[in-house]
């Protein structure tokens, strides 16, 4: 049986077998002996993107006390679900992205990393717990790579389309709706915007 471990743009989590192109965790353990989940499915704003191997490190997923693994189709579900890139595995685009916000001055040069956290993995935390609701966009407005959600399911923008999301992939590209809820948090947009390019599902290529 798959473990519930397959983020979502959403930022849920299921028990599919798709395993998808990263993995994360949400900083730290939030899973039980018996791998099931606790009610909070996070620890801290530590919400990071990995890649599925590094330095030929081998681990069995959910051990007791250890972090929890999660996996994700690309990087644009994954920064749809508020997790934004490794500084350790992924240090060249952890840098990139905070350094194209640095620019556009949507962060201060002498802000931690944890600032960023704060309004990545902070505005998805409050949507999940209710204290937020998502933002209604027109989704033309979107940078390349932001995720949305209508009629209940999520899409991704690509240029001036739209490709409906799964678990094993996207779907073909259909004209954006005119409306839509914004699913990647706002500084990520802005990080999209000032040039920061995902890596997508092979699904997601013309």
């Amino acid at each position: 049986m798959p473990l519930q471990n397959r983020v979502d743009p959403f930022g849920l989590l299921h028990a599919v077998p798709d395993r998808g192109l990263f993995m994360g965790n949400r900083g730290g353990c939030f899973h039980r002996d018996d791998q099931s989940l606790k009610d909070r499915r996070w620890t801290s704003r530590q919400w990071i993107i990995c890649v599925l191997d590094f330095k030929d490190r081998k681990r069995a997923l959910m051990q007791p006390g250890l972090y929890t693994e999660l996996f994700f189709l690309d990087e644009a579900t994954a920064l749809a679900a508020g997790h934004r890139p490794c500084f350790e595995c992924r240090r060249a685009e952890a840098t990139a992205f905070r350094s194209g916000l640095i620019a556009r001055g949507h962060l201060a040069a002498g802000q931690t990393v944890s600032a960023l956290d704060a309004h990545t993995a902070g505005e998805i935390q409050e949507v999940l717990t209710g204290a937020r609701s998502r933002e209604a966009v027109d989704p033309a407005d979107l940078p390349a790579g932001a995720m949305y959600a209508a009629d209940g399911r999520a899409y991704l923008k690509t240029g001036q389309a739209a490709r409906p999301w799964s678990f094993s992939g996207y779907g073909p590209p259909q004209p954006l709706h005119a409306r839509g809820l914004r699913l990647t948090p706002r500084i990520t947009c802005e990080a999209l915007r000032a040039g920061y390019i995902p890596t997508l599902h092979t699904s997601a290529t013309p």
